[in-house]
């Protein structure tokens, strides 16, 4: 099982970022580079949760998300081609006295099949810089979104 971490600063704030995180219109992959719009399914929304397909490359899982905490956001796998067992996304916000915010990513990936298990070994070593790369895409796009810039 691999376990990885990332941190960044953003200039969105926690709202700002949450709402793109839970924004699974067309389009998702311009945030999201992991998530194409092919494997992208809403199976249930509701206020603070939904229940959402997505994927890219032959990848794919369903996650259930849940940001019923203003301060974070949980994806726990709910089924995947790949992952199973306690495999998830964990995005956690602190707001800064500089006005940014700490963004806290983890990523945890437990292959169900030898695919999945070669691939979060991985994933645990060259793969990180892979995903931290996709994410400081992400951050930049979310603050893109709300034209917000940097100094």
């Amino acid at each position: 099982m691999a376990t990885i971490h990332f941190t960044e600063r953003t200039l969105a704030t926690q709202e700002q970022f949450v709402a793109c995180l839970t924004d699974f219109t067309p389009g998702r992959r311009e945030l999201f580079p992991n998530s194409a719009d092919e494997f992208l399914r809403v199976h249930s929304e509701g206020p603070d949760h939904a229940e959402v397909t997505e994927g890219s490359g032959g990848v794919w899982e369903r996650l259930r998300y849940d940001w019923s905490d203003p301060h974070r956001v949980v994806m726990t796998t709910v089924d995947s081609n790949l992952w199973g067992g306690a495999s998830g996304h964990t995005y956690a916000f602190t707001p800064l006295p500089d006005g940014t915010t700490r963004l806290d990513a983890v990523v945890v990936r437990e292959g169900k099949n030898l695919k999945g298990r070669i691939t979060g070994l991985l994933l645990g070593s060259v793969g990180r810089g892979v995903l931290g790369g996709a994410l400081k895409k992400t951050v930049a796009a979310v603050e893109s979104r709300h034209r917000l810039t940097r100094a």
